[in-house]
């Protein structure tokens, strides 16, 4: 990781240039810098990482959204027409990733140059610090959808970095009976407590009850975990995996998908949810708590090795301006 000095981008037709004030540092970035790889995106060439963000609007060339507008942005660009979700469309883009060669430059930067459409204003009752857990949030609420949704269900989420935190908070705010999580770490579970989950499990030392979730997430990006999931998980429930793997293959037990008929889902990023996700951020305040550090861009590199000590930290958020 270094730094470097670079032209201020100009906006072209139909794009707008911001000035980051936030970035925040998520397990694909913490990937990029110690594998190189994050899944199946491996870095060829630099990489400036950052796909949440929250800013301001540095220039608009067609006057709509005046300078100083409180904003955060929807990291995608879609490809040409396909089948699925267009989130899985191959040729898009996504801030910060290595998803496309040439890559995609992130948000930890002084200036950023994105598409219009994929500027979001900020409503007034949520501050920028705040704002910069919309693009993960939004992850957590698009797994909430792929599960079917959680109202009056049993939730179980297992991992719980940022991610892991901030669906076990949309899962509350939408309406489950009862949200647990399991981790490996103390830590980790008791910011968990600290946003209001029901229980928490340490699977370092207790096993999971079996057959006791109607809704299970992965969001640790563990494929061991999954022989444990699959028996907590009810007759007919759902498995999603939301954390991202290692594109390599894994020894999992899959017989109790077959007994259990569960059905296993994957998730990858979100759409619309974006929206959703700085709704609920403006309607929940107690969602920051998420956040345990904040570092300026001077101190960049000590801010990845913070949030790579999943004991320490949250979610962990550069400064930028």
């Amino acid at each position: 990781m270094r730094v470097e000095h670079v032209a201020d981008p100009e906006p072209g037709p139909g794009q707008v240039r911001l000035r980051p004030a936030y970035v925040g540092i998520c397990g694909s970035d913490l990937h990029y810098l110690s594998d190189g790889a994050a899944g199946v995106f491996r870095i060829v060439e630099p990489l400036i990482p950052g796909h949440e963000m929250s800013g301001v609007v540095d220039l608009d060339p067609t006057g709509r959204l005046a300078p100083g507008t409180p904003v955060t942005v929807h990291p995608s660009t879609w490809g040409p027409a396909g089948a699925g979700p267009r989130h899985t469309w191959p040729g898009g883009t996504f801030l910060g990733s290595a998803s496309t060669s040439p890559h995609t430059q992130g948000a930890l930067a002084d200036y950023l140059v994105v598409r219009a459409d994929q500027v979001r204003p900020l409503p007034a009752e949520l501050p920028l610090r705040r704002a910069a857990l919309v693009e993960p949030l939004a992850v957590g609420l698009h797994a909430l959808a792929v599960a079917g949704g959680v109202i009056g269900r049993d939730v179980l989420i297992c991992g719980t970095g940022p991610i892991g935190l901030l669906t076990a908070a949309a899962a509350l705010a939408a309406g489950a009976r009862e949200v647990w999580c399991a981790d490996v770490r103390s830590a980790p579970l008791r910011r968990a407590l600290d946003l209001g989950v029901t229980d928490v499990v340490d699977v370092a030392h207790e096993q999971l009850p079996d057959s006791r979730f109607d809704v299970v997430l992965e969001c640790a990006g563990v494929p061991r975990s999954l022989n444990g999931l699959l028996h907590a998980t009810r007759r007919g429930g759902v498995l999603a995996q939301v954390g991202n793997i290692a594109d390599a293959d894994a020894p999992v037990n899959l017989a109790p998908i077959v007994s259990k008929e569960i059905q296993l889902r994957g998730v990858f990023r979100y759409d619309a949810e974006i929206d959703d996700a700085i709704t609920m951020l403006a309607a929940t305040p107690s969602m920051e708590r998420v956040i345990t550090h904040e570092l300026p861009v001077a101190q960049a590199a000590d801010a990845f090795a913070v949030a790579a000590d999943s004991d320490a930290s949250g979610k962990v958020l550069i400064r930028t301006s």
